[in-house]
């Protein structure tokens, strides 16, 4: 029972009411209001979708409400060229000019204003990380598409279950063969404002490039392509330089052979789904051959 003075405390709180007034009953609310009131008032997590990164590429310009705050993209996206940093270490040693996989990543790192201490301390962490394995698994999405998924771990075991349950989750399987639709190829980006694409296949076929796409950057920036063979790579980016043109960055990346056109609804299916990897602490980077419908 409710003490005296806490009852007399409540009379006081309650507001006068209108002489001649109908008193006016309240009306309980039901289970459902009851949950709405809390979904209201309950913090939802923000959805943000990172796209591959280093893929020179950002398709999901155009899917709604998946981009969060910037701050967040940039914790994600420094958190993965750690990763890269990781892999380019083990592969070819810390100095940079030995090592021009490195070279490359430490130049995007330097683009997308990442601080000097952080990429210090990720070549420092690199070289004294417990050894690790690189694996990429082959996976299909929503609407058919193609998925390479690379990743970074010291148990593949936990890293095969999650990548697995986050397929099945997110409407994905794993799937051989889906590697044969992609070639690794060595990828220049170019900002598309500096020149022109009838130009740019013109100083491709000078500079020894395979082909020029027009596409955009995870900040939706439009930039061109120019793709080229991996031995090629550095060839082509010091002709682009030397035809003046500013590259922002070069590195390999994995090119589809062909494309799968998806619809707005499989697009965001796709994009959760791409989220969802990207999100996972082992998964570097995802490769897919996704072609929005226009």
């Amino acid at each position: 029972m409710l003490r005296p003075t806490l009852l007399r405390a409540l009379r006081t709180l309650r507001p006068p009411t209108l002489v001649g007034a109908a008193p006016v009953q309240p009306v309980p609310l039901s289970a459902s209001c009851r949950l709405s009131q809390v979904w209201r008032t309950s913090p939802v997590r923000s959805l943000q979708l990172c796209s591959g990164l280093c893929a020179g590429h950002n398709k999901w310009s155009k899917v709604k409400n998946i981009k969060g705050p910037k701050d967040e993209a940039r914790g994600k996206m420094f958190m993965k060229f750690g990763m890269l940093i990781r892999i380019a270490v083990k592969e070819g040693g810390s100095n940079p000019d030995l090592n021009i996989n490195l070279a490359h990543l430490l130049e995007q790192c330097r683009s997308k204003n990442m601080p000097k201490a952080s990429i210090d301390a990720a070549v420092k962490s690199a070289e004294k990380a417990k050894p690790a394995s690189q694996h990429m698994f082959e996976a299909r999405g929503p609407g058919g598409c193609m998925l390479l998924i690379e990743v970074l771990t010291d148990n593949n075991s936990r890293t095969h279950q999650e990548i697995r349950r986050l397929l099945n989750k997110n409407g994905g399987m794993l799937s051989d063969g889906a590697r044969h639709n992609f070639n690794q190829r060595g990828v220049v980006m170019v900002p598309a404002q500096s020149v022109s694409v009838e130009t740019a296949l013109e100083m491709a076929i000078e500079a020894g490039a395979e082909d020029v796409q027009k596409t955009e950057d995870e900040e939706e920036k439009l930039q061109l392509k120019f793709i080229c063979a991996m031995s090629d790579l550095n060839k082509v980016r010091g002709s682009l330089e030397g035809l003046g043109l500013q590259i922002t960055s070069a590195g390999l990346e994995f090119v589809p052979r062909n494309h799968s056109s998806l619809d707005q609804e499989q697009m965001e299916a796709a994009s959760t789904l791409i989220e969802a990897l990207t999100d996972c602490p082992d998964v570097v980077r995802v490769w897919d051959n996704i072609q929005a419908d226009s």
